[in-house]
């Protein structure tokens, strides 16, 4: 049987599993479908379907908790620029987030995608390292060099700032 195949029978079980999880029958059929897509485009997938069933529950689950943390991360993100808003503080915020922006456009193209997928994207060391292809102590060590990288940037661009100020 391949994986087609496995999919088929699998559906109603999978299909339950993420209304289980989820709140709305339409984002449960969406996880399905992303689940599904993912499943096909994976080399690597189990070829026995008891093995490819408890694999399939797990790719839903993490695409569910992945999406899960990217909402919570965007509200936050928002919550606190609303915050800082009410506060007047926005301006002194705003200035330092265009900083930070030109400072992350500046950055090797290296630099940049790790610092989005870990800062940004709130992505776990783990999942950076699967999709960038390397192992997770490089990581580890790409990330402290570009925030390190970052900080520097920003450094002399304040620096230069307050110069042109005066």
């Amino acid at each position: 049987m391949g994986s087609l195949t496995h999919i088929e029978v699998l559906l109603p079980e999978l299909r339950a599993y993420a209304r289980a999880l989820c709140d709305r029958p339409e984002t449960a059929e969406d996880l399905v479908q992303d689940a599904v897509e993912r499943a096909l485009r994976t080399e690597d997938r189990p070829d026995r379907i008891a093995e490819f069933r408890p694999w399939m529950f797990r790719v839903i689950r993490n695409l569910r908790y992945d999406e899960l943390r990217k909402r919570r991360v965007r509200r936050e993100y928002i919550a606190k620029e609303k915050r800082l808003y009410e506060q007047g503080i926005w301006a002194q915020d705003h200035a330092r987030d265009v900083l930070f922006r030109l400072s992350f456009e500046r950055m090797p193209a290296e630099e940049r995608e790790i610092l989005f997928l870990i800062d940004v994207m709130g992505l776990r060391y783990s999942e950076a390292a699967e999709i960038i292809g390397v192992a997770i102590g490089t990581i580890m060590s790409r990330v402290s060099r570009a925030r390190e990288a970052l900080r520097d940037e920003m450094d002399v661009e304040t620096e230069h700032t307050t110069k042109r100020d005066c």
